[in-house]
């Protein structure tokens, strides 16, 4: 129902009752209070404690309880927070239900039934605060409820965008591992025939697939950096290589590469993958910066640590202009960091390039 309806409503009411309980005949001026009290609860939202004390004069014109200062006094309890306050205002009420009482006659006559409409005003007014209290802590919790509502669904939120932003960084990572890889190679493999062969139409097509792979890879990183750009850690996809995609990877590396040593065989597949991704990045960088140079992939364990170390010669011939941009390593690193593990690499002294991936053991399960 709408405020100005209620509040006609209860301006009407409270005339209602105050013409009713009115003492035997009234003077013009409690006429004048019980129209003012009356009136005055129009206004009981906006200015509540001076509404109840206008209405608490319209106690000294009636023989019962008058309605207007208990609604007032409801009205006052369900905006404020003060408990002084409210309790300071139901005993006023109550002291001014009993004022004609206790002026109506001799104090030893009227001294009894003074203190029980006492009791019973305080207590009539004491429950239009509880009341008024009531709806206001209701009101509260449903305005909290609405706040928790609202802070699960922005969560729900931050989750999905969480979760989009680490498969983001997962296909990211998936692209430059995998695409990258099988283009790089093209491009080499085109640069070497561009500058082997005699013929003019396989020069200018070897040209012509050179120059797309490298267009194609530049495109690719372009593409990884948006993806990683709002990612986090990454998330696996299926399926994953092991270490025993190793030997396909290093013979289809398009390099001449000695692979040695071992890793334990209950190593776990996020280890597994990492030490893979490592071995392939690592033939990738060489294969693009390092033309004609051998590589050597170890792999070892020293009981605490396991790890692998890639290490590469010293280029055979001018490398191609290939672009680059590092996101290679540095996804390396935040695998190695997932796993508590780090990532090195750098030149040697001989003029080649290293890198070294090293793992604990103990944090290597699935």
């Amino acid at each position: 129902m709408p405020a100005p309806v209620v509040d006609g409503t209860l301006v009407v009411a409270a005339g209602i009752d105050s013409w009713l309980n009115l003492t035997e005949d009234p003077a013009p001026f409690d006429l004048a209070l019980a129209g003012l009290a009356c009136a005055a609860l129009a206004l009981r939202r906006r200015f509540p404690l001076a509404v109840l004390l206008l209405t608490l004069p319209i106690a000294f014109t009636q023989d019962d309880i008058a309605l207007a200062p208990l609604v007032a006094l409801f009205t006052l309890a369900e905006r404020s927070r003060n408990r002084r306050l409210l309790a300071l205002c139901a005993l006023g009420t109550a002291l001014a239900s009993i004022i004609p009482w206790s002026l109506g006659g001799p104090f030893e006559v009227s001294r009894t039934f003074t203190l029980v409409t006492f009791v019973y005003s305080l207590a009539t007014a004491a429950a239009a605060v509880l009341f008024g209290q009531l709806v206001q802590t209701r009101r509260d919790l449903e305005r909290q409820m609405i706040e928790t509502e609202e802070a699960r669904e922005h969560e729900r939120i931050l989750h999905a965008q969480t979760v989009l932003a680490r498969e983001r960084a997962q296909l990211a990572r998936e692209m430059h591992d995998v695409v990258s890889h099988q283009v790089s190679l093209i491009a080499v493999r085109a640069g070497a025939l561009q500058v082997s062969t005699k013929d003019a139409d396989a020069k200018d097509a070897a040209r012509t697939i050179r120059s797309l792979s490298v267009t194609t890879l530049d495109e690719l990183r372009t593409m990884v950096r948006l993806l990683r750009a709002s990612g986090g850690r990454d998330t696996e996809l299926t399926p994953q290589p092991t270490l025993a995609d190793l030997h396909r990877l290093v013979d289809s590396s398009g390099i001449e590469t000695r692979l040695t040593g071992g890793l334990p065989p209950a190593l776990g597949a996020p280890a597994q993958r990492a030490v893979y991704r490592t071995v392939q990045e690592a033939l990738t960088n060489a294969r693009k910066h390092a033309p004609g140079a051998t590589a050597t992939v170890e792999l070892w364990h020293d009981g605490a640590d396991v790890g692998v170390t890639v290490t590469n010669g010293v280029p055979a011939r001018p490398s191609l202009a290939l672009p680059g941009s590092h996101q290679g390593l540095i996804g390396l690193r935040e695998r190695a960091e997932i796993l508590h593990g780090t990532l090195e690499s750098g030149p040697t002294p001989e003029g080649g390039y290293r890198v070294s991936l090293r793992i604990p053991l103990a944090a290597n399960g699935d």
